[in-house]
């Protein structure tokens, strides 16, 4: 089991449920998917031997807590390429060549696919409220299989959450990928503050940014 075409329709959604939570036990999984802890646990440990899924003992955090302690699981970045949409995948190997050609030619093909994006999408935000087009930007980046949702932290302040990586083994390669991502993402909020605070090229669960706006920002009626 190494690609989506070898995933049962109820496997691929307890991946995503994975993902989307970061880490999970199996009761809480079974719980979201409303399916018995044993076909969960059935499902977990063939996505554990495909090394889509790995699992650790999770912490009591009272320590007269008595019990066998839960596993806890989440997702590996074999799963990366899982949920990226196809249209939306670059060929790392023609980008190499690429490079080997000119390396400065790399910069110039993230930053003109980044402003073809923003001319595709930046008609989609305009004249809508802060949470709308939060909305908007989180519904556009699951489309693209980044897995997204956003959080109101309150005071201007969100959390925009990105649980997969579309173009995963791209930006592994290249940095560049990354940042034009953010100049993306700033493009189509300019009025917003953002900063990337966590990195899954760095190691963390989810890539997540910090979106400020300096004033308390209007939101829809009924938000």
């Amino acid at each position: 089991m190494t690609n989506d075409a070898e995933l049962s329709p109820t496997q691929r959604h307890v991946l995503e449920v994975v993902k989307r939570r970061g880490e999970i036990t199996s009761s809480e999984l079974a719980e979201a998917l409303e399916i018995s802890s044993s076909a969960v646990r059935q499902h977990l440990a063939a996505l554990r031997t495909a090394g889509l899924v790995v699992s650790h003992k999770e912490a009591h955090k009272d320590h007269g807590h008595a019990g066998r302690p839960a596993d806890r699981y989440r997702a590996t970045t074999l799963t990366e390429p899982l949920f990226s949409s196809a249209a939306d995948t670059l060929p790392i190997e023609l980008l190499e060549h690429m490079e080997a050609e000119e390396p400065a030619l790399i910069g110039r093909v993230f930053d003109r696919r980044r402003r073809r994006m923003v001319d595709t999408n930046e008609h989609r935000f305009a004249g809508k409220s802060v949470d709308e087009q939060l909305a908007i930007l989180t519904r556009l980046l699951d489309e693209q299989g980044y897995l997204a949702d956003f959080e109101c932290l309150g005071n201007g302040h969100f959390r925009l959450n990105l649980r997969n990586c579309a173009i995963w083994s791209v930006a592994n390669r290249y940095p560049q990928a990354c940042s034009a991502e953010f100049d993306y993402l700033q493009a189509l909020i300019p009025e917003a503050h953002l900063q990337r605070i966590t990195h899954k090229t760095q190691g963390a669960h989810t890539c997540a940014y910090d979106i400020h706006f300096d004033d308390e920002p209007q939101l829809s009626v009924g938000a």
